[in-house]
């Protein structure tokens, strides 16, 4: 089994809690079009001005993924 990779965006300001949401349905779109196997995705308040989004792919979707949607950083995913 491929490890899974969690791609995280960052959104800060007082908006950054509404942008983190409306970027998740992106990244769902995302998902769809690129027929991924994985269809994991989130998004997370940190604080009043921060927030994040993120969405889980495999290791061979990873590059592809980064290249296309620019993810401002990334972890091993563990559930």
């Amino acid at each position: 089994m491929s490890r899974k990779i969690k791609l995280i965006w960052d959104f800060r300001g007082p908006a950054s809690a509404k942008t983190a949401e409306h970027h998740e349905i992106h990244l769902k779109e995302y998902i769809v079009i690129e027929k991924l196997p994985l269809n994991i995705t989130g998004f997370k308040v940190i604080n009043e001005m921060q927030a994040i989004a993120f969405m889980v792919v495999t290791d061979e979707n990873m590059i592809q993924v980064r290249d296309a949607l620019k993810p401002h950083r990334g972890e091993v995913f563990e559930e």
